[in-house]
């Protein structure tokens, strides 16, 4: 089945900014992600779609490539002569390319090898909701990923001692050329991994890597204050490099669930409180919930409009690595009573006999300019 095209799969257009990618993976991200749809394999298939979309667009070298010769780019389908129809480079792809072009994708956050051996970064997703945000929280995690081999203590020879000889491939040099065309294209060798050395004595349980795959299960401290889209850094818990080479890095990104009373706004914190009309024409106090699980009481002047906000102070967010704190918002709306009985209806009319001699400046002012207009229209 032929792959859609990334920016079709995020929803955006080709001219898209980073922000506008990010915001979209987010979205998506969170729409499709297995924790909110077990055991919905559409849903999972959109997930691992969305994740190759913004792994690959996120990137400006990738993006380019991309933009300029599509799927093709990564996929071995650019053309040309090479080993018997298949990658003209010799089985790279244009990935190892930009590797030793550019040297960014050895380091790249969840995926990727350096020709030093270093272990990739690694990301995974974390999804928490807004009052674990506020307080802060831990979570176990599960990270599938290569470990060191215990077997060969990660030198990937037998017994841990290695017997080396020199690469036959690169002779030693860690990378190979190839021609193509008018440019020659050098890229890491792929039988030594760029070490220049292969182990003639490797191990039986990791082929001579140093590494194996396994799940790991690690505690993630989520400070308090954390936004939805921030990043958490774990240093050296990625993927084992190869032969005792150093570990990748570990990248969390967290996601903060949408909140049934409460929307979040940086450190500030806002809840919209529907009032009864007669509330908030006479005024008193109402009772409204914190994020903390407290209650505040706020006072309601007699008179309050629709959008009007009150500012509880010190009451929304920590602000991280500060000491400062966010506020909440009280923002006011005013509810027109519905499905009215005869004796609230009965009460309405005698109230609005009333009203009609006065009291509402705004509603006033607005007919006086409506008369004034017409009045010169001549109508």
């Amino acid at each position: 089945m032929a792959k859609r095209d990334y920016y079709e799969v995020l929803g955006v257009g080709r001219e898209a900014s980073e922000d506008d990618l990010k915001k979209a993976y987010r979205k998506l991200a969170m729409k499709y992600h297995p924790d909110r749809n077990q055991g919905d394999a559409d849903a999972e298939g959109r997930f691992k779609e969305v994740n190759e979309a913004y792994d690959t667009l996120k990137d400006a070298d990738k993006r380019a490539a991309y933009d300029r010769f599509g799927h093709a780019a990564f996929e071995g389908g650019m053309g040309g002569g090479g080993n018997g129809g298949g990658h003209p480079f010799g089985g790279g792809g244009f990935e190892d390319i930009f590797e030793e072009m550019f040297g960014r994708f050895g380091g790249r956050s969840g995926g990727g090898r350096a020709a030093s051996g270093r272990g990739a970064d690694l990301r995974q997703e974390v999804h928490i909701s807004m009052e674990e945000a506020f307080a802060g929280t831990k979570k176990t995690i599960r990270v599938p990923s290569s470990v060191q081999c215990e077997a060969c203590t990660g030198t990937g020879a037998e017994n841990g001692k290695p017997n080396v000889q020199t690469c036959g491939t690169c002779r030693g040099a860690g990378k190979v050329r190839a021609q193509q065309g008018f440019f020659l294209i050098e890229r890491t060798c792929p039988t030594c991994n760029g070490s220049g050395q292969i182990i003639k004595n490797p191990c039986k349980v990791c082929q001579g890597a140093g590494r194996v795959q396994r799940d790991r299960t690690l505690n993630v401290t989520i400070p308090a204050g954390v936004e939805d889209g921030t990043r958490i850094r774990l240093s050296g818990e990625g993927e084992a490099g190869l032969r005792g080479a150093p570990a990748g890095d570990l990248y969390v990104d967290i996601g903060v669930h949408a909140h049934p009373i409460f929307q979040r706004e940086g450190p500030n914190i806002m809840v919209r409180v529907p009032l009864r009309m007669t509330q908030a024409a006479l005024g008193g106090a109402v009772e409204v919930p914190s994020i903390d699980g407290s209650r505040a009481s706020v006072k309601i002047p007699a008179g309050t409009q629709t959008g009007d906000n009150f500012r509880l102070r010190g009451k929304g967010f920590s602000v991280l690595r500060s000491a400062a704190r966010g506020d909440m918002y009280v923002q006011v709306v005013v509810e027109t009573p519905q499905n009215l009985t005869p004796k609230q209806r009965e009460l309405l009319e005698a109230f609005e006999a009333e009203a009609a001699k006065g009291g509402s400046p705004e509603s006033e002012g607005f007919f006086a300019k409506v008369k004034e207009f017409w009045d010169g229209l001549g109508r």
